[in-house]
This record gives C-alpha cells, structure tokens and sequence, in this order.
C-alpha cells in the first residue's frame, strides 16, 4: 500500500513518517520510504549521519535510466525522451514491485538498517547549484510520481512517502497515488489550515485523509482539533523524549518508544490497511490517465514535440494480476 506524510512545513511530518517506517520495519513489513520533501531530512529521520544522507543517490538524477526501463517494449511510447513524469503504463511497460531487485532500485534506492529490520530509502535529492533560478523542484519529484504510477504493491507491503510541505503536493496528480494520506497537524490555527486546503484540493479525487494531531499537550489540543476536523481526525501524539534523544542523534532502541505513542503508530497503520482494501484499481488508473493527459495538454505536447495522449493504452488497467513475479521485457 501506497502512504503519504503531508502537512505544515515544522509540524512534523518527517518525524512521523521515520517513526511510522521503523514500526512497519519493527513489525517485519516490506517497506520502501521515499523522501520527497525539498527539504531532504527522512534518512537523518532514519539515522543516518550527515555523510550517509548526503550520499543518497537523487532520484531526480536519474530520470533517463527510470524512464527507459519503465518504458520497457511498450509500443505506444516511441522513446525515454517522450515520457513525461504522468506517462502511464500499457502492456509492454515494466513494471515496479516492492521486492523486486530492479535497475531503479540498484541506481536510486539504499538499504537502510534500523534496530528491527531492513528498509529501502529512496530520495528525490536536493536543489543543485544548477537549479537555483531555472528549476522547480517538481521536476525533481516527477521521478516519484513516475516510479509510483509503474509500481504494483501488495497487502503486507507499504510505500511511504515524505511529501512536500503544504498544499504544494497539488502541483501534479501524485497526491492520488496513496492509499491513506496522513494530514500532520498541530492544535493550531495554522495547523489547520493546511487541512481544510488540502481538503478541498481533493474533495473531488476520492483522496484518503486522516488527521494526525502532533504536538498535543492535552485534552483542550485534542478537543480544538476534533472541533475543527472533525471526524478525520485519527490520533494524536504529545512529547516523547524517545524522540527528543532521536533528533539530538542519540536515539535508544526503538522498543523503548513510549507505549502510548506506540499505539498510535498502530492506529495508523490499521488505517492503512482498511484504506488498502478498498483501492479500485479502475479508479487508480483513470486518474493515471486524466492527469496525464492534462499535462500533455498543458506543456508535455509541446516540450517533447509529440502528441502524448497516444501514450495512454485504453485497454490496459493497472492491478493485482501484476503483482507477480517480473516478466522478461524485450529490448
């Protein structure tokens, strides 16, 4: 399954994305953590020091390789360089699997070791000093949206995605690739209003979303949230030294979590999984497909000099009868 951290840039969603990855890791799950934030923090999150998190090969650098081996023998896309970031799979494309070994994950992907268990990071990667002034960092994360579109995930197994701060995730069809978005909020007003934005961005998309108070320090910040949110509000989360030591770099051992903040990562994987059960994979590619050919529209037509709708295989629905072992791609 498919999860995003969303929220307020300083309310904590790298925080909560690290500790939901070292539960899922604790409880011997599949998992790949994508940071996809500008800001690249999730490997510190991780426990990585400041020369490992620098070392994480940038997805953003490595479009041409991703592009040319999802493209795989698909006959409706002529070339690497005629993909854009939304381009959608048909038969022929090669697909990702979670626990697969594929050239993408050998070139982009590192194996990070946590006191439970083993987890692939993956890391859209920083601005360079070529980008200051000419790039938008959504050029960078179109290689997650493009991994994700190609990627075929299982029950027990969880991608998790570090997302830009606020609504800027809205700046291409990626947030409808999650099963369960997790809204990090803090009892503030400010807290809130990142949700009732990202709200009504996906009112219309059958958009996933919980609430994730944080920073709550009592049973007033737990009832303004609820009075404000409402029913989305799922769990909420209050001090932990465990991760007050974690952020100074000297984390204990991750079973030393206090108890209760232990229970609400649960909470938040059980709803998930119920979200997981419901995915309609109809659904999943048709909004592949809408918001690609939007951007065919808007841009990709012109800056590929193709006509980017003939990429879509109207036959083809991305689901579970892929979710087997890779097939053998021709060349």
């Amino acid at each position: 399954m498919k999860i995003a951290f969303v929220g307020k840039g300083g309310s904590g969603k790298t925080t909560l994305s690290s500790l939901f990855i070292r539960h899922l890791a604790a409880n011997e799950a599949h998992v790949i953590a994508v940071d996809a934030d500008i800001n690249q923090h999730l490997g510190a999150a991780l426990g990585l020091d400041d020369a490992e998190a620098a070392a994480l090969p940038a997805m953003g650098a490595h479009l041409p390789l991703i592009k040319d081996y999802l493209r795989g023998a698909n006959p409706r896309i002529a070339s690497a360089e005629k993909m854009i970031k939304t381009t959608p799979p048909g038969e022929g494309s090669r697909l990702l699997r979670v626990r697969e070994d594929n050239p993408i994950f050998e070139t982009c992907a590192r194996t990070v070791r946590l006191d439970d268990g083993d987890v692939r990071l993956m890391a859209t990667g920083p601005f360079t000093e070529s980008d200051l002034g000419v790039a938008c960092y959504h050029s960078k994360v179109g290689a997650v949206e493009l991994c994700l579109n190609h990627l075929v995930d299982g029950p027990d197994e969880y991608v998790v995605v570090d997302m830009t701060a606020g609504s800027d995730s809205f700046a291409s069809g990626m947030f409808t690739r999650f099963d369960m978005t997790f809204l990090v909020a803090e009892p503030t007003r400010k807290g809130v209003s990142v949700y009732r934005q990202y709200k009504e961005y996906a009112r219309d998309f059958g958009v996933a979303l919980k609430v994730v108070g944080n920073k709550v320090q009592g049973p007033d910040d737990l009832e303004f949230l609820r009075a404000e949110v409402g029913d989305d509000l799922l769990i909420g989360l209050g001090h932990s030294d465990w991760v007050r030591s974690m952020e100074k770099g000297r984390p204990s051992r991750f079973e030393l979590l206090e108890a209760d903040n232990r229970m609400a990562l649960q909470a938040l994987q059980d709803a998930a999984e119920d979200s997981y059960g419901l995915r309609d994979w109809e659904r999943y590619t048709r909004q592949m497909v809408h918001f690609h050919l939007k951007n065919a529209e808007s841009w990709g037509n012109e800056k590929t000099g193709a006509d980017l709708a003939a990429q879509v295989d109207p036959a083809f629905v991305l689901g579970e009868r892929h979710a087997g072992a890779a097939e053998t791609v021709p060349a």
